[in-house]
């Protein structure tokens, strides 16, 4: 491959990336999660190694996340969210050394694994969690596994489902948990050796796609009926755990 094909290719990369930052953001302003999820199996898709998809990811989700924190500001439960941030702060400390270390196709089975987790949360209901309790549980989810599979948004849903709860402090609540979530994982990836700045290139047009995708994502909030959204975003990350397994089982060697 000679340096214009190399260079063609790059900026397709980055083309096809921003685009997937921009749409589920979109996705994510609508529903108050899922875009997550499907943007990190997508780094990984396109043959990121997790030492530039996770921290890559973390700072766009830390963008769209505060992005959507400020368009639903005035819906955040903050009690609620100090219970989560008490797992979701100092765990991931713990958990990115071994991320440093892992081998990147057990990393890939282990996010197919909890994509489809994600996909049909009702898992949730047999911890019989609720409340406070469940908050808690949530922030150590986020916490122990969002250093490892990046969007963890589908699976700590159930944990906010809360019947005093509008879908708008949902929405909102979680945005501003994850957003403090990815910005600890930062640091923590930081500390050892993962550089959320090693690809400007990325970095940059991915987040500024991930504002523009909240914008638009809160404008179309009520477009779009929850039945044709739920189908749509299992259909896609059906594919992503799809294309995650076979590619974790084939770098292993076992297909």
């Amino acid at each position: 491959m000679d340096a214009g094909d190399g260079q063609h290719g790059s900026m397709l990369l980055i083309a096809g990336l921003t685009l997937a930052a921009l749409v589920t953001a979109v996705l994510s302003a609508m529903a108050g999660m899922g875009g997550g999820m499907i943007l990190i199996g997508l780094l990984y898709a396109v043959g990121l190694a997790p030492a530039l998809a996770l921290p890559l990811h973390a700072g766009v989700q830390l963008t769209s996340n505060g992005s959507r924190a400020m368009a639903y500001a005035p819906y955040i439960r903050w009690r609620a969210l100090g219970l989560f941030l008490v797992g979701a702060v100092p765990v991931p400390f713990l958990v990115a050394p071994w991320v440093a270390s892992a081998n990147p196709d057990v990393l890939r089975l282990i996010m197919a694994v909890f994509i489809a987790l994600g996909i049909w949360p009702v898992w949730a209901r047999y911890l019989r969690l609720h409340g406070r309790a469940g908050l808690l549980v949530a922030g150590l989810i986020a916490g122990v596994m969002g250093p490892l599979v990046g969007g963890v948004g589908v699976l700590v849903a159930p944990f906010f489902l809360r019947d005093d709860w509008r879908k708008n402090n949902i929405i909102a609540t979680m945005a501003v948990g994850q957003m403090c979530a990815h910005a600890v994982k930062i640091v923590a990836f930081s500390i050892n050796g993962f550089n959320v700045f090693a690809r400007l290139d990325l970095l940059v047009p991915m987040a500024l796609a991930a504002i523009a995708g909240t914008l638009i994502g809160r404008r179309l909030g009520g477009v779009l009926s929850e039945r044709v959204f739920r189908i749509v975003f299992r259909s896609i990350l059906l594919a992503l755990v799809a294309k995650l397994a076979w590619d974790g089982l084939a770098g292993l060697g076992v297909i």
